[in-house]
């Protein structure tokens, strides 16, 4: 599929998903209690329920890790969550910045948009703004953010090499960014390379691990660290919406691996 297909896919996706709270996607979704549907999106998500700043109306389950865990966001940092969603990190990376410090999230869909503003707004917080943009292109200023962070969203992005080269461009000398996302090890099967659904749950559009390290580094980061890194198992009843009882042991044989990394990065 071309880029702005991809893209497209997305957003509709994630349109649908703006408008169900946390619980219903866990039960349309697959999480490791219910039943599936089309998604995959929820069997990747961490708990966020003792972190600071944790807003229950912004978490709808999408994440595969907890990237302010090894951010190093300090009281006063300008901080950009990309693929902000509801605004889910947002809201954690505010309780870490203070009132002093701000927090941009990014997002290209508008119901996402419309949600996150309205958490804001219930919380009557003024130092964070959600603004609507594509991650290969960001409507933001070069050297603007102390800290990056995105959960579970560069694996969604087309072209990587655009991504983090932008993200490169917004932070500020001596920034960092740390991102959680998910990553291969292995080959995936054709057919679940091809599938739609599969992109938009974040499983056809990660990238090789070896290969996603390189692209941070010649973006021009350094310290490239991975600091997590947890092996994700689609269940059977996923993969056999996308491959033959045949293809499916031949998958499991073939020692391919799915992760979910959270790793960091710096602009010198």
């Amino acid at each position: 599929m071309k880029a702005d297909d991809l893209k497209l896919i997305v957003k509709e996706k994630y349109g649908e998903i703006a408008s169900q709270s946390k619980a219903q996607n866990q039960s349309s979704c697959c999480g490791s209690t219910c039943g599936c549907s089309d998604s995959t999106y929820t069997i990747f998500s961490d708990a966020y329920e003792k972190l600071e700043g944790y807003n229950p109306d912004a978490d709808l389950g999408l994440g595969c890790g907890l990237p302010t865990e090894f951010a190093g966001i300090k009281k006063g940092d300008s901080v950009l969550d990309l693929g902000s969603g509801a605004g889910n990190d947002c809201f954690v990376a505010r309780a870490l910045v203070g009132s002093e410090g701000k927090v941009t999230g990014l997002d290209f869909t508008d119901a996402m948009l419309e949600k996150a503003r309205a958490n804001a707004a219930k919380l009557k917080y003024t130092n964070i703004e959600f603004v609507k943009g594509d991650i290969e292109d960001m409507p933001l200023l070069a050297d603007s953010f102390n800290v990056v962070i995105s959960n579970c969203v560069l694996n969604l992005v087309p072209d990587k090499t655009k991504a983090f080269s932008e993200i490169f461009r917004v932070l500020k000398p001596g920034g960092h960014f740390c991102i959680s996302d998910v990553v291969l090890s292995g080959e995936l099967p054709e057919s679940l390379r091809n599938e739609a659904v599969m992109y938009a749950g974040c499983v056809a559009g990660a990238q090789q691990k070896d290969e996603y390290i390189s692209t941070i580094k010649n973006s021009g980061f350094s310290e490239v660290q991975i600091h997590k890194e947890k092996q994700i198992d689609l269940p059977d009843e996923i993969l056999l919406r996308y491959l033959t009882a045949e293809d499916l042991s031949q998958y499991k044989t073939s020692k391919t691996g799915i992760f979910s990394i959270t790793v960091t990065g710096v602009k010198k």
